[in-house]
């Protein structure tokens, strides 16, 4: 049988879950040598893989949060012949389409409703959360012949340009090349469990009266509202907010700091793959947990409640919840001082 020659990657979630996606890509790129990758994606994630070195092409799955037509998209699946597709994401949609576009190999779960549409079928549950993240979507190269693959750090890397736009903003904000950056991002897009604005903001507080750092407040334009109500929670101190990145500024950004702290999300995941020390806050419910969804790197430091109920069902409609906010402000300072030191 001839090799596959043109690969496409299917992952039309969010940021954190992109970013643990693409090391497929480099993996295919060494067994599947001057081989064709593209990326089918969300259109607001899709700067970073229109940016990763292995990615020749990225294709955009919707228009203004709005998805593309059917037809449209199958149009353009079939008029790239890939040979192989995917699913690192499995939506019956997106199983349609690859379907109809007849590519001849399409890797998916086996568990799903609609798992007859993949001929090549990978059989974990991810709900589990047996292992990490990364680790399942690297299963899904086995049906290609290759076995787990260790990535190595960084695997994302901000190009010149960026960091040079990110330095000259960090100047005007008077942060220079001797101050230790710290990146405190409170914000998770809803996707887990979250410390308290308050902690947070108790956290900033010890975090200013060390020498020579600088906080950086870090949030979406829709989280803009958070950071400014965390502002002024921590009152005199004088810290700064950039909210109006790029997602490649933002992967600038984290190459720039020394630590990342914050919950469990995108610029956590972004943050780790760039090389940048990180400090995690997580729920200890299975599916949310570190186990799946950590930093993928040694660099980190682990936080999460401790004899708290695995299913946390108390503070799952309260508007804070009890089993986050009790990691200590003491405990998250001393972990982000490991790092600085």
């Amino acid at each position: 049988m001839e090799k596959p020659k043109k690969f496409l990657i299917v992952r039309t979630d969010r940021i954190g879950d992109l970013v643990l996606t693409l090391p497929l890509a480099d993996v295919i790129k060494k067994y599947f040598p001057n081989s064709y990758v593209a990326m089918l994606v969300r259109n607001y994630t899709s700067e970073l893989s229109i940016n990763y070195k292995s990615i020749d092409e990225t294709l955009i799955y919707d228009s203004n949060s709005k998805q593309t037509s059917f037809f449209q998209l199958l149009k353009l699946l079939k008029s790239y012949k890939f040979d192989v597709a995917i699913s690192a994401f499995p939506r019956f949609r997106v199983s349609l389409l690859l379907y109809f576009a007849k590519i001849p190999i399409r890797i998916g779960s086996a568990y799903r409703f609609y798992s007859f549409l993949f001929n090549k079928r990978v059989k974990e549950h991810r709900k589990y959360a047996k292992k990490h993240e990364l680790e399942y979507n690297l299963n899904l190269l086995k049906p290609l012949g290759i076995e787990l693959y260790q990535i190595k750090l960084p695997w994302l890397i901000p190009n010149p340009d960026h960091l040079i736009s990110v330095s000259e903003k960090l100047n005007k904000l008077g942060i220079n090349k001797e101050d230790k950056i710290v990146i405190v991002h409170p914000g998770t897009g809803g996707s887990t469990r979250t410390w308290s604005i308050y902690n947070f903001a108790l956290l900033c507080k010890k975090l200013s009266q060390v020498d020579k750092v600088k906080i950086i407040l870090t949030g979406s334009q829709r989280e803009k509202e958070q950071i400014s109500k965390l502002q002024s929670e921590i009152g005199t101190f004088r810290i700064q907010m950039m909210c109006d990145l790029t997602l490649m500024e933002y992967v600038a950004l984290t190459k720039l700091a020394d630590v990342f702290v914050g919950n469990s999300t995108g610029p956590l995941h972004i943050s780790a793959a760039t090389g940048t020390a990180v400090v995690g806050l997580y729920p200890q419910i299975p599916v949310l947990s570190a186990k799946r969804w950590g930093p993928y790197t040694e660099k980190c430091k682990i936080l999460t409640p401790i004899n708290k109920p695995l299913n946390c069902k108390k503070c799952k409609n309260s508007e804070e919840c009890e089993c986050m906010n009790s990691i200590t402000v003491d405990e998250v300072f001393e972990a982000v001082k490991f790092f600085l030191n």
